[in-house]
C-alpha cells in the first residue's frame, strides 16, 4: 500500500510495497457480539456478561463494511466539499465470462465504495485509485483542493476497504490483475464515465497503468503518483538483495512472502492490540518521522480508526502481493517493459523523500511515444499527497495545465517543484 527499496525492520515495512503504503477472528468477534448482545438464549446471555468483565484492553475491536464505512464517513467529516458516497453494483462476474468474480462460488453481486464530491458543471473528471494496504480515505487532505478544479471521484478497489471483499482465487500474475483491471472497467461502465484523468498511488498507480494499457480509449491524463512496477529483479540495482536472501534474516522474509503473509494478518492475529499497534505506526509515519507537514490531532486519531478497520477486515485484495511482487517489491511483469506501448499522456509525481525510485520512470520516459513529465515535491515521502498537500496539489494542477487552464503553454512549472 508502494518500486522500491525493501524497508525490513518490520513487517509493517513489508506492506509499503505500494502504500508506504484484514479478518476472519475480527469478524467471528463481531458475529458472537452480535448474537450476544441478542439475547437469544441462555447461553449467549452468560457470554454477554463474561464479556463486560474483561478488561477493555483485552477485549477485540471488531470489524465489518460497515464499520469501515463508519470510519471512513468519520474521516470524511474532516472534508468541506459535499460529497456522496454509494456502492457500485459490478455484478456477478465478467460479461460473457463462464467463472463468476475470481472463482467465487457465489452468484452474489460485488460492489465498489465510491465517493463523488460536488463540482462545478463541465470541470474535468479525476478518478483517484489508492495503494496497497490503504484505501480511498487516504486522500482526505487534497479532496476540497482537487475538488475546486475537478469532479473528483475516489475509490476502494476491489478486495479493499469497504468494497466487496471476494474470496482471493488468483493463481498467477495474469489473473491477479484481471482482478483488479476488469472489476476497475466493470466499474467505470456502471458510473457511465469516459474521458477522464486518472490517478494512482503506488500499487494503484500499477493497477491505473495496465488499465490504461488495456483501455487507453478512455483516459485523457494518467497521473502515477510513487508508482509501483517500473523495476524488476533482473535489474543491477537488484544485487543488494541477493546478497540479503543469503543471509537467515532474508531466507525467513523471503518465506513469509513467498507464502502470502501479510502485513494485514499481523493486525488481526494481535487481536485487541490490533489498534495500538496501527496507533503506532500512523503517529510515527505521520508523526514523529513524517517527511513534510505533520497530522493534528483529530486527524491522526480519524486516520488510525479508519486505517485499522480497513486493515483487520476480511483478506482479500491484500493477498494480490506475491503474484504482483517477488520479494524486495520487483514487479513480476514490469510496466518498464511496456513503455513502448505506452498511449496516454503521463505524468509521474514523486516526493523528494520517496523511497521509490523516480529513475525507473526516467528509463520508461525514454521509451514512450506519448508526452511525459516527471515531478518532484519537496517535504513529501511516499505519501506525499499527506506529507506535503499543498506542493501535491500544485503538482497534479500542473499536469492538468490542459484541462483547467484557458492559455496552458503560459502556466509555469510552480515555485518548489522540481521537473527531471
Amino acid at each position: 500500500m508502494s518500486p522500491f527499496r525493501l524497508r525490513i525492520s518490520s513487517i509493517f515495512s513489508v506492506s509499503r510495497v505500494m502504500a508506504e503504503e484484514s479478518g476472519s477472528s475480527a469478524s467471528a468477534a463481531a458475529s458472537a457480539t452480535a448474537a450476544a448482545s441478542q439475547g437469544s438464549n441462555p447461553a449467549e446471555s452468560s457470554w454477554a456478561k463474561t464479556r463486560s468483565l474483561w478488561p477493555s484492553v483485552l477485549r477485540w475491536i471488531p470489524t465489518s463494511t460497515d464499520h469501515i464505512i463508519a470510519a471512513e464517513k468519520r474521516l470524511l467529516s474532516i472534508v468541506k466539499t459535499p460529497y456522496v458516497q454509494e456502492q457500485v453494483n459490478i455484478g456477478t462476474g465478467p460479461p460473457g465470462s463462464k467463472v463468476r468474480w475470481f472463482r467465487s462460488t457465489s452468484n452474489e453481486p460485488r460492489f465498489i465504495n465510491t465517493v463523488t464530491f460536488d463540482s462545478k458543471e463541465g470541470a474535468p473528471t479525476l478518478v483517484m485509485v489508492h495503494g496497497y494496504g490503504a484505501s480511498q480515505g487516504f486522500f482526505f487532505r487534497n479532496f476540497d483542493a482537487l475538488a475546486a478544479k475537478f469532479k473528483v471521484i475516489a475509490i476502494d478497489q476491489i478486495g479493499w476497504g469497504g468494497s466487496s471483499r471476494p474470496d482471493f482465487t488468483c493463481k498467477s500474475t495474469e489473473e491477479t490483475e484481471a482482478w483488479f483491471i476488469d472489476s476497475f472497467e466493470e466499474w467505470r461502465k456502471a458510473k457511465n464515465l469516459d474521458n477522464f484523468i486518472l490517478l494512482g498511488h503506488s500499487f494503484g498507480g500499477y493497477v491505473a497503468a495496465k488499465y490504461a494499457l488495456k483501455h487507453p480509449e478512455h483516459v485523457q491524463h494518467l497521473i502515477l503518483v510513487g508508482s509501483a512496477g517500473f523495476s524488476s529483479e533482473a535489474d543491477s540495482k537488484s544485487e543488494w538483495l541477493t546478497k540479503f536472501r543469503a543471509t537467515w534474516k532474508g531466507a525467513i522474509i523471503n518465506h513469509l512472502w513467498e507464502s502470502n503473509f501479510t502485513p494485514q494478518k499481523v493486525v488481526r492475529g494481535l487481536g485487541p492490540w490490533g489498534p495500538d499497534i496501527v496507533r503506532r505506526y500512523t503517529s510515527a509515519r505521520f508523526g514523529a518521522y513524517a517527511n513534510g507537514e505533520m497530522l493534528n490531532e483529530t486527524e491522526s486519531k480519524l486516520l488510525t480508526d479508519y486505517v485499522y478497520h480497513t486493515l483487520a477486515a476480511k483478506a482479500s485484495g491484500e493477498l494480490c502481493l506475491k503474484y504482483i511482487f517477488s520479494f524486495g517489491a520487483f514487479a513480476r511483469m514490469p510496466l518498464l517493459q511496456r513503455a513502448s506501448e505506452w498511449k496516454v499522456p503521463t505524468t509521474f509525481i514523486y516526493g523528494v523523500q520517496d523511497w521509490m525510485n523516480y529513475k525507473g520512470a526516467q528509463e520508461a520516459r525514454k521509451q514512450m511515444k506519448v508526452p511525459c513529465e516527471i515531478i518532484r515535491v519537496p517535504q513529501g515521502g511516499h505519501f506525499v499527497f499527506i506529507d506535503n498537500p499543498v506542493g501535491f496539489h500544485s503538482a497534479v494542477l500542473y499536469a492538468c495545465r490542459k484541462f483547467i487552464s484557458s492559455n496552458p503553454d503560459s502556466e509555469s512549472l510552480p515555485e518548489d517543484l522540481t521537473l527531471v
